[in-house]
């Protein structure tokens, strides 16, 4: 039996009611960070499975879990870019695309029958992450696909994909994960501060995992936004060997509470801090905070060639400051 994380439960629920539905093709769909992969992985286990269980689960015992384990199931294969598996040459750098040689090649996988007469499984993660071309050579596979083979496209962007392959696909929306069982998830993995880790990751567990890693440079950067006045200088110092998208990414979160607690009196990413951003709000022009949301957007995307990020973040922390002075109404 695969474990699952344990706000999938309904999830997995609603996809074993599916079985029985043909279709060539399953849309994996919902937030980055939230176990799409791993449910579909666990998902093609269970399909291949010779024994699998009352509750769909792969049984982990017979051959073809024991492949599937050792990641040599004749009857699976995944497509992911050269970015997400590391199988580069040295010096050279890895695609961030699936290219159309990569859905060419499984020609001869889909040409074969099934080892073991049952289903076939194709995994394509992120499936946005298939250009142009690949996308295309995809199209005609699911068109006309072999009997018995399921794509399982995975994705956190449905709208960059060809219309044409959505349409042809069985689409599956991942619920975001209720907040009080992501956060004991968080907590039993040692996170400190759980749902703040949740808030400031958009509320995804997988993430707030991932990002725990970086809470110390996230606390020096908040306690110098609530202080108003920060050495610019230090601070950026402090922060250079921190990834420069994800401090962006910090400043984007404080800037859309300054102007939804300014609007709406509502708060996303940093509960618990109400009555400080409220007051700090209050003491803030609008026009500016709505100038900031768009020079943080263009930093972001600047943030991943940065040649020297002390002075990128210097000039980005600069640039809050004379955006942020208190108006004087």
């Amino acid at each position: 039996m695969n474990e699952l994380y344990p706000w999938q439960k309904d999830d997995w629920a609603r996809l074993q009611s599916l079985r029985s539905r043909a279709t060539q093709g399953l849309l994996f769909q919902g937030q980055r960070g939230i176990g799409k992969l791993e449910l579909a992985i666990s998902h093609a286990q269970a399909l291949l499975c010779e024994h699998p269980a009352e509750n769909g689960h792969a049984c982990g015992k017979c051959p073809s879990c024991h492949w599937f384990g050792q990641g040599s199931h004749p009857d699976f294969r995944m497509l992911q870019p050269e970015s997400e598996t590391e199988e580069t040459e040295a010096g050279k750098k890895a695609s961030r695309q699936i290219s159309v040689g990569q859905i060419r090649a499984l020609s001869d996988f889909m040409g074969m029958s099934a080892h073991q007469g049952g289903r076939r499984v194709v995994i394509i993660h992120p499936a946005e992450a298939m250009n142009t071309n690949a996308a295309n050579a995809l199209l005609k596979s699911l068109e006309e696909p072999p009997p018995g083979l399921l794509f399982i496209l995975v994705t956190h962007k449905s709208q960059g994909l060809l219309p044409t392959i959505v349409s042809r696909c069985l689409s599956f929306v991942l619920a975001t994960p209720d907040v009080k069982i992501a956060a004991s998830f968080l907590a039993k993995q040692g996170v400190k501060n759980p749902l703040d880790a949740l808030a400031s990751s958009g509320f995804s567990p997988l993430m707030a995992l991932q990002n725990s890693e970086g809470s110390e440079a996230r606390e020096k950067l908040l306690r110098a936004l609530r202080q108003r006045q920060m050495d610019v200088f230090a601070l950026a110092e402090a922060l250079q060997k921190t990834e420069q998208v994800q401090v962006v990414q910090w400043l984007q979160q404080w800037c859309h509470d300054l102007i939804s607690q300014k609007l709406a009196g509502r708060l996303r990413y940093h509960p618990g801090s109400e009555k400080l951003i409220s007051e700090l709000a209050a003491s803030l022009d609008a026009l500016d905070l709505a100038r900031l949301q768009g020079v943080l957007k263009t930093a972001k995307k600047e943030a991943q060639h940065t040649l020297n990020p002390r002075l990128f973040l210097e000039s980005l922390l600069f640039t809050y400051c004379q955006l942020t002075k208190p108006c004087h109404s």
